[in-house]
């Protein structure tokens, strides 16, 4: 399968999956004319990406999952690494979390002192 039948097979452009490639987390062969070929298979692997990736994992957090990614990567028991990996993505998330909320915090503060009043936040749909 060529790289745009893959694209559509999976919903990935083209791009993420030049950049899925290069980051050694999927392999094509190359046809005489220099096309990516790609194995059927590998529309399995792309969506497990795509699902830890949505999952809030880096491609480097990836990486550490490519012994299932040809399965179903949510039925296979996870290992010490896999959930070190995830737990640590997590705690990274929570930083960040707590760092907009505080950045939130302190706007709107100055917007209660810029208007004399307490400020309404509303929360994001």
């Amino acid at each position: 399968m060529r790289i745009g039948g893959l694209a559509r097979v999976t919903g990935v452009s083209v791009r993420a999956l030049r950049h899925y490639e290069q980051a050694e987390l999927i392999s094509c062969e190359r046809a005489a004319n220099g096309y990516r070929l790609y194995a059927p298979a590998t529309a399995v692997r792309v969506r497990n990406i795509r699902a830890l990736v949505g999952a809030g994992l880096t491609l480097d957090d990836v990486r550490v999952f490519l012994p299932c990614l040809d399965g179903d990567v949510t039925a296979s028991p996870p290992t010490a690494r896999t959930l070190g990996v995830a737990l640590r993505r997590l705690a990274v998330m929570d930083e960040r979390i707590a760092a907009q909320v505080a950045v939130r915090d302190r706007l709107a503060a100055a917007l209660a002192e810029a208007t004399g009043g307490p400020v309404r936040i509303r929360p994001v749909a």
